[in-house]
């Protein structure tokens, strides 16, 4: 199967698509990204994704190299090269390239990278037994509202949780509030509500976190956006929210069950709702159906 990625505007079959061994992406982690799902052609809150990317670029000084419109053109052309239904499209944009220095002379031109692979999703036993995760310390830096390139403390804590045969970890701070994951929104249940830690610069507003937020509304169910802690006395239900897991229920965490250590009936409803969301937008495009 040959894959094909955009380079610079330019598409090319992935094993050619390179970039300068020069690259403030590669030599500085100098970018930012965004992972955007497409289901059959429909592509999931895709404005969304793009304001972020603007928004990250807009923080670290780096503009767009293109009119946003412009651009999900090219995410969607990206995507009808490449042979998935269901697919998981990842945008890279970093400042350019330059001779190797902390502020580079001159302005320079960004470097954009686009891919598409097949949307991963959870596993069967995933889905029947939930996700596990553990804690971690939070030792990233202080713009995690940036969704930026700059990834090594999150491989850090996934190898963690990996080693310790968990799938996610959990950023604490200094009080022990659940912040995120590394690679996912978290939330819990608590006292009947449905809770996660606030935006701030201790967490990335995640689109599926935003979607998942409205659809528990839309339910019926009271949302509170607050410091959270793991053993809050009336905690019955934890999960998780991402691109590639949707809603996921967390059963286990530091090797302690949540709850009754099965995946929790709110869980199991909200991830049905975000379900048939996805599944209208796979048939007529409707994003809000549900």
């Amino acid at each position: 199967m040959t894959l094909t990625a955009c380079v610079n505007g330019r598409f090319l079959p992935l094993e050619q698509a390179t970039v300068h061994i020069e690259d403030r992406g590669f030599q500085f982690a100098d970018g930012v990204y965004e992972v955007v799902a497409c289901l059959n052609g429909h592509f999931l809150d895709m404005d969304a994704h793009l304001a972020r990317l603007e928004r990250s670029a807009a923080a670290i000084d780096l503009l767009l190299p293109c009119p946003r419109e412009e651009l999900a053109g090219i995410v969607e052309e990206t995507w009808r090269r490449n042979p998935f239904a269901d697919a998981m499209i990842y945008i890279q944009l970093t400042r350019g390239v330059a001779p190797r220095a902390h502020l580079p002379a001159g302005e320079l031109v960004p470097t954009l990278v686009v891919t598409s692979r097949e949307l991963p999703s959870p596993s069967p036993e995933k889905l029947e037994h939930g996700a596990t995760a553990i804690t971690l310390e939070d030792f990233r830096w202080k713009r995690c509202d940036i969704k930026s390139i700059a990834l090594l403390a999150s491989v850090m804590g996934k190898r963690e949780a990996a080693r310790r045969g968990a799938d996610e970890a959990f950023w604490l701070d200094a009080e022990g509030h659940v912040l995120e994951g590394c690679s996912t929104n978290v939330f819990a249940i608590i006292a009947g509500h449905l809770v996660t830690h606030p935006l701030d610069h201790q967490v990335l507003g995640g689109i599926t976190r935003a979607m998942l937020i409205r659809l528990a509304r839309e339910a019926g169910l009271e949302v509170e956006e607050r410091p959270w802690s793991l053993d809050e006395a009336d905690l019955t239900e934890c999960m998780l929210t991402s691109t590639t897991n949707a809603v996921l229920p967390v059963c286990r965490v530091d090797d302690t069950p949540v709850g009754e250590g099965a995946p929790g009936p709110v869980a199991l409803v909200l991830r049905q709702r975000m379900l048939q969301a996805m599944d209208a937008l796979r048939e007529t495009g409707n994003r809000n159906a549900a």
